[in-house]
């Protein structure tokens, strides 16, 4: 008797343990071009990084982020109307930004700062004979800075500047399920991958839906077979957008629409929804590859918060809101997160990257650099408002770290004194995106969590 009640339960458990991991089973284990591993990662993040970093960017200094909505399609004739409620974004009014904020000037440093280089500059020209500068010099040196900062950034940053930039909460406008899918949508995608990723016309990407191969086993072989063909740098620029995709996939998933009736909205995990989009059967094999390259993708954004941790250490440096005393504790809680990253042990080594031939490396960097460039311009062509936002926020957050990874010089040289301005900098619009992108991705793996839990329920 008890035999024939043990075998039925070895069964179920047996069931159960292959529908939890049927998505996930091949997302385990140590990471390609790395030396870390998934299991450390989710160790690391769901119980030490995440909470600290939700809370950090709930405060005021980053839960608003500046952006232009409104910039035309640089690349094809694109609408920027989307009839889809769920797409419409809230911009703030003026009394709802801190003053800190409004008023800040718009480089990258402190308030204080700034007014002890305001006297500086009123010094130099006590006594001068003639500081004036002619229009066309004036102008001319606007280009030169202008020059100078966009020689080093991975994306367009101009909605900093642009009079038709608008403050957004993000916490009132969270990124999720618009319905705003179909050929607009995956002609952005599209883009990106074809255009963008080094990959020739004639290597079909698996379940591309402009593809009408009946194939996708031998165009999945093929492609990467091409794919592990590449240098190790382009390789990782592909794994970074398909990391990218798959974590605002799962955030789709993860704040799904599942009630829309006349008295509520009712947002939540669609397990079907992340099911299509991951499981391993339904994919052709892609979903555990696309979960890896999230992986991928979290060791960089982190790599890069370990290594920008002196900028952030600097006494010049503030999270000015207006607000000293809480500017002063998120200041310690930003510190005690870049200590924490710091401390994670198994670190991507970008000295992996760029390690050849001087001149050919620094060659692939900048057409690496230019091939992001393009894709954080793709994102005005996002048809959906909220959708364009957390694009255009998400890109510039990972820009941003790759600017941090190719600054390492810069970072080490930093001055010791407030007087002497740094060669490496960041504007508050780059802080903002670089820290609300790495907390996408935290909650991305956080998510994977969830989702697993909802699997073996499912059972």
């Amino acid at each position: 008797m008890k035999l024939v009640v043990i075998v039925p339960l070895l069964l179920l458990l047996e069931v159960s343990g292959y529908a939890e991991c049927r998505c996930f089973c091949q997302v385990t284990g140590d990471l390609d071009d790395c030396t870390c591993d998934v299991e450390t990662i989710d160790r690391f993040n769901n119980d030490q990084l995440f909470p600290k970093l939700q809370s950090l960017l709930e405060s005021d200094y980053f839960r608003f982020y500046k952006v232009n909505l409104n910039k035309p399609c640089p690349f094809w004739t694109a609408s920027n109307e989307c009839g889809l409620r769920d797409c419409a974004v809230q911009p703030c009014s003026p009394n709802e930004v801190p003053e800190g904020l409004r008023s800040a000037p718009h480089n990258k440093y402190s308030a204080e700062v700034n007014e002890q280089q305001d006297e500086c500059e009123k010094a130099k020209h006590l006594g001068a004979v003639d500081v004036s500068l002619s229009a066309e010099t004036r102008e001319a040196l606007l280009d030169w800075n202008k020059y100078d900062d966009e020689a080093e950034r991975f994306c367009v940053v101009d909605d900093e500047e642009s009079p038709d930039s608008q403050y957004v909460d993000l916490l009132l406008n969270p990124e999720r399920f618009t319905g705003y899918k179909g050929p607009e949508a995956w002609q952005i995608w599209n883009s990106i991958y074809e255009e963008n990723c080094f990959k020739p016309y004639t290597i079909k990407r698996p379940l591309n839906p402009t593809s009408f191969q009946s194939s996708p086993g031998s165009e999945a072989r093929t492609f990467y077979s091409w794919l592990e063909g590449q240098c190790v740098e382009k390789r990782a620029f592909f794994r970074l957008v398909s990391g990218l995709h798959a974590s605002i996939n799962i955030h789709l998933s993860a704040r799904y629409l599942l009630d829309d009736s006349w008295f509520q909205k009712k947002w939540g995990h669609n397990v079907s929804e992340f099911r299509q989009r991951f499981d391993s059967e339904l994919t052709v094999g892609e979903g555990p590859k696309r979960l890896r390259n999230l992986y991928f993708l979290y060791l960089i954004e982190l790599r890069a918060l370990a290594k920008v941790l002196p900028f952030f250490q600097q006494s010049s440096f503030q999270l000015y809101t207006g607000r000293p005393e809480e500017d002063q504790k998120h200041k310690e809680q930003l510190l005690d997160i870049l200590q924490l990253a710091r401390s994670f042990p198994l670190h991507f080594d970008e000295a992996s990257l760029f390690a050849g031939d001087e001149k050919e490396a620094a060659k692939l960097k900048e057409d690496i650099r230019l091939a992001f460039l393009n894709i954080s311009r793709i994102m005005d062509c996002v048809g959906c408002f909220k959708c364009r936002l957390w694009g255009k926020l998400q890109t510039q957050g990972l820009g941003t770290a790759l600017k941090i990874l190719f600054s390492e010089r810069q970072i080490e040289a930093l001055p010791k004194s407030s007087n002497q301005r740094p060669s490496f900098q960041l504007s508050r619009q780059e802080i903002v995106s670089l820290f609300n992108a790495f907390g996408r991705i935290s909650t991305s793996v956080r998510e994977l969590k969830n989702f697993r839990v909802l699997l073996a329920e499912e059972q």
